[in-house]
């Protein structure tokens, strides 16, 4: 089995914090969430762990790299409200046992789709980079969400999202689908942890076209 090898692990941000302890990562994480280095480094410290136990479980690896996308997502969240020393403080229940806890978790509630239907892909979108740009993305009007997630997640053109959107009941035309594009992909950035940029996104640039380093994510 080959597990995944991320090269935030080797960024200056993500490395400076490896001899921080669990408990003192996650306290970070907490304390400061406009911050995303915090959880990249708890992400490059059990990422192993947790591709393991998923990849014995899932029947593909296409599966398997949405569920441990998923499976991640699920730990940023329920670490946002984790109260570190009643839940991993002891030596029986430590941080890993929890995570490993969270990943069961995951595994036994999982609703895969079919191959064929997941457009995720680990390259393009590390779970941190993924978390991070869903958080943003909810931050923008709902038009401009939709056609951002048309966009990115199914390839659709601008065309297309018109025509789909006017079959919906929206006034719009291509050239207006394209400037939500351009807006959104600008808002979607600045939307970001600066930190989250500087470690995902530094090596991006935007071509004249006006399209976006997002543009190789699926959201």
């Amino acid at each position: 089995m080959h597990i995944p090898h991320f090269s935030e692990s080797n960024h200056p941000l993500v490395k400076s914090l490896f001899h921080y302890s669990d408990r003192e990562l996650v306290t970070l994480f907490q304390r400061y969430p406009e911050q995303g280095k915090y959880f990249t480094a708890i992400f490059c410290r059990y990422s192993p762990i947790v591709y393991t136990l998923i990849r014995h479980s899932a029947r593909s690896p296409v599966q398997a790299d949405y569920l441990f996308a998923l499976t991640w997502r699920h730990i940023f969240y329920e670490l946002r409200g984790m109260d570190f020393i009643k839940e991993a403080a002891s030596e029986s229940n430590t941080f890993q046992s929890w995570l490993i806890n969270m990943t069961a978790v995951c595994i036994n509630q999982a609703e895969l789709p079919p191959v064929e239907s997941i457009h995720y892909t680990l390259q393009a979108a590390p779970p941190p980079l993924w978390c991070y740009l869903e958080a943003a993305l909810e931050q923008l009007p709902a038009l401009m969400r939709l056609i951002i997630i048309m966009a990115l997640t199914f390839k659709w053109s601008e065309t297309r999202i018109a025509a789909y959107l006017q079959a919906e009941g929206e006034a719009i035309a291509p050239a207006q689908v394209r400037n939500q594009l351009q807006q959104g992909y600008q808002r979607l950035e600045a939307n970001l942890p600066d930190d989250i940029r500087e470690i995902y996104l530094q090596k991006a640039t935007d071509n004249a076209e006006g399209k976006s380093e997002f543009n190789a994510v699926a959201v």
